[in-house]
């Protein structure tokens, strides 16, 4: 399995539902993921100890690491989470709509309100197809929960994302 491809995919999930007939804030966001993978680990686990070896690289090392990731509005938070910076061009756009392709993966069957945003998903490599639904929680809080089927197993995944900030710091794109 192409686990990287596909966890970009489903993390990409994790991002769609930013905005739908109801906006989010703007600003700094922190996601949480719970991920079961076929042969993967936790993803928080993971990004735990992402956080430990960026900890332990060489101070120019781990600057210009943290430095590209800024770069594109992404960085690590405590816990293994993952911050973002949302725009407020991303808070308003329309995030997710049937037919609109991500990477590999198609989404299909989107049905938005203002407080859910559900469909389907379906990648191409590596083969898998499920289905996603988002349950918003005012303009500064959202969960999302996934569920995939692959040649290799079941997949799920649940997000829960928090507005954390207005002023995204170091994070800027």
């Amino acid at each position: 399995m192409k686990a990287p491809a596909l966890l970009l995919g489903i993390s990409l999930l994790a991002l769609p539902p930013l905005a739908t007939a109801q906006e989010v804030d703007p600003g700094l966001w922190e996601f949480k993921s719970k991920m079961n993978m076929p042969g993967m680990g936790d993803m928080a686990a993971q990004m735990a100890e992402m956080q430990r070896q960026l900890d332990s690289l060489p101070p120019e090392a781990r600057a210009m690491l943290q430095e590209q990731m800024a770069a594109m509005g992404m960085g690590l938070g405590p816990g293994g989470a993952i911050r973002v910076c949302i725009t407020p061009e991303d808070a308003r756009s329309e995030a997710v709509l049937s037919g609109q392709t991500e990477g590999d993966c198609t989404y299909s069957d989107v049905v938005s309100t203002a407080t859910t945003i559900k469909g389907r998903i379906s990648c191409t490599e590596p083969r898998a197809q499920g289905s996603f639904e988002t349950r918003l929680q005012g303009r500064r809080a959202f969960t999302s929960k996934m569920t995939m089927s692959s040649a290799e197993g079941q997949i799920s995944g649940e997000t829960e994302a928090r507005w954390v900030a207005a002023d995204c710091g170091a994070l800027r794109r």
